[in-house]
């Protein structure tokens, strides 16, 4: 019996290797992958070409075809074990996220090989260790002391302790009288609860944690776990008053800045990422439930953007999304989340806006997009943007039918002539 041939031997090799093995070209056509290479990136690519890398990624991974062109070395490790957070649509919410560690190598100017692997579970695994470490590092760290409070149910304060001048810089005699409210001012960009809006739910289910930035009198901030409990006094049912205690939590504040950057930002725009507008959404999904504040979505997709790429370069799309990520963000309110959910279309969660509000919003960010002028060497470009929102309310409470109901508006606004807003009220009329 003859021996394999080196072909036949690579043959085996590539069918047997248990992670997904792809070659292409610094476009990201693919010359070869095997089979493990498939079952990974068949689903993903959808309606989009399954024979580029890139384009089969981005709609998951738009930052890897930036990665490639930003590579000047002749040879290289372009990314090693880059995660790729796979959302497959409506049904998996409930399940733990799909992921893969993406590793590419330059092997030559005209060659790039890639491999892919699924590491769902090890990431669901280091998320309980994360948590773990969390918990045990508050203890192993040291807390700067408690500061209690005591106030009545209309959130007026009835004592506090030394403590809390320690650490806020507010002077507990003083206090006295006022609305903690007022007094405590808490950062709530990321969307944290108001102390309000702690007190209703501890109001009903008998406490409420959480913790987030706090700001001291002076001014500076300070990382702060802050505990809300119903008090009835005397048998009373219902609350006599609340107390609340407040920990000096100390953090790294610059490791973890850098990394909450890493998990939660878009590589190439600075927007948020598609993995931290989902956990967003589902947080603010859970205040909706609890306050029925409402809650709007808008999604915004470019008009033509494929031509843009076609006729200038990737490099000059790449600036537009840039700017149009920059321009939105600036006239975002304070607790809104502008994303980048893969490739031209952004989304936008706008926490206690109605209809109208997130409308009004959505017309301004045209607008801001319609505005942007980039220099090319063929003349200025210009771009447009379609929008489309909706509300929880509308959607009944679900994320999915949120997201549908978004998307359609979206394509309503494409099909009449894009650049536009689509106004819902008009399909009623």
């Amino acid at each position: 019996m003859s021996e394999k041939s080196s072909e036949e031997q690579l043959l085996e090799f590539l069918y047997a290797c248990p992670v997904g093995l792809i070659e292409c070209d610094p476009t990201g056509e693919i010359a070869m992958m095997n089979p493990h290479a498939m079952q990974h990136l068949l689903p993903l690519a959808g309606p989009r070409n399954a024979s580029n890398l890139f384009a089969a990624l981005e709609q998951h991974a738009p930052e890897l075809r930036s990665l490639a062109a930003a590579y000047t070395p002749a040879t290289g490790k372009i990314c090693d074990g880059h995660r790729i957070f796979v959302d497959l649509g409506s049904g998996r919410r409930k399940q733990a996220p799909q992921v893969l560690s993406c590793t590419m190598v330059k092997l030559g100017a005209d060659r790039l090989m890639v491999t892919l692997s699924d590491i769902s579970q090890q990431v669901v695994q280091e998320d309980r260790l994360r948590q773990a470490d969390t918990w045990f590092a508050t203890l192993l760290d040291g807390v700067n002391e408690y500061a209690a409070l005591a106030i009545t149910p209309a959130g007026h304060i009835a004592s506090a302790n030394l403590c809390f001048t320690r650490q806020t810089g507010h002077d507990c005699t003083a206090v006295i009288g006022q609305k903690l409210a007022e007094v405590l001012h808490s950062d709530s960009s990321g969307g944290d609860l108001r102390l309000e809006e702690q007190v209703e739910i501890a109001q009903r289910d008998g406490w409420h944690l959480q913790e987030g930035w706090q700001q001291r009198r002076n001014g500076t901030r300070y990382w702060c776990q802050r505990l809300v409990v119903t008090r009835a006094d005397g048998g009373s049912p219902s609350p006599t008053g609340f107390s609340v205690v407040l920990r000096d939590v100390p953090r790294r504040e610059a490791a973890a800045e850098d990394l909450r950057r890493l998990l939660t930002c878009d590589h190439l725009t600075g927007a948020s990422n598609r993995r931290h507008f989902s956990q967003a959404m589902e947080r603010e999904q859970a205040h909706w439930r609890e306050l029925r504040h409402s809650l709007a979505l808008v999604i915004l997709d470019l008009d033509h953007f494929k031509a843009v790429n076609d006729t200038y370069g990737h490099p000059v799309g790449d600036a537009l999304l840039c700017q149009v990520a920059q321009a939105c963000t600036e006239i975002l309110p304070p607790r809104g989340i502008f994303a980048r959910l893969g490739g031209e279309e952004f989304g936008v969660l706008l926490p206690r806006f109605d209809l109208d509000q997130a409308l009004n919003l959505a017309e301004e960010m045209r607008v801001a997009v319609a505005g942007l002028c980039i220099d090319t060497p063929t003349g200025q470009l210009r771009a447009t943007a379609s929008l489309g929102c909706a509300t929880l309310e509308e959607a009944d409470g679900s994320i999915d039918a949120l997201i549908a109901l978004a998307d359609r508006r979206l394509y309503a606004a494409k099909r009449s002539g894009r650049n536009q807003v689509h106004q819902p009220q008009a399909c009623a009329a």
